[in-house]
């Protein structure tokens, strides 16, 4: 059974939405999930649908001091974390041993005043520890 695309005003997904969206990739969701909380929680949570790209997407954002650790974006069968990273923070991952694919994403992503607009897709658990090792970086700068 197909579900409709959802309406910018309608309810965001459940788990079962989020499972049948990601389907394997769904073990890598809870899993990048349960990392930032741990490492960087509490957090809050919001979810946010946006028309341009048909997409929802779960904000991570510190309850203290209200900073967004990361947003992730739900795909058939994979999803995407997206930063928007300082200088500092792009710097500092020039330095950690993050592999050059990553390093060229964040060479090449767009620049906003709130910083650059990094999206990585995670289709595996090394694209989820890249993930991981970029939201400790943010957060550390």
């Amino acid at each position: 059974m197909t579900r409709p695309a959802p309406k910018k005003n309608s309810i965001p997904p459940g788990v079962r939405e989020t499972e049948a969206v990601l389907g394997k990739a769904n073990v890598l969701w809870t899993t990048l999930h349960e990392r930032v909380s741990e490492q960087f929680g509490p957090l809050a949570e919001k979810w946010s649908f946006s028309g341009k790209t048909e997409r929802w997407s779960l904000q991570l954002k510190r309850e203290k001091g209200k900073r967004t650790v990361l947003y992730m974006i739900l795909c058939r069968g994979y999803f995407i974390a997206a930063f928007a990273l300082g200088e500092k923070a792009c710097l500092a991952a020039r330095e950690s041993g993050l592999p050059p694919s990553v390093l060229d994403v964040i060479e090449k992503a767009p620049k906003y005043a709130e910083g650059r607009g990094v999206w990585l897709d995670v289709r595996t658990k090394k694209d989820l520890e890249n993930v991981v090792k970029l939201a400790a970086i943010k957060m550390a700068t």
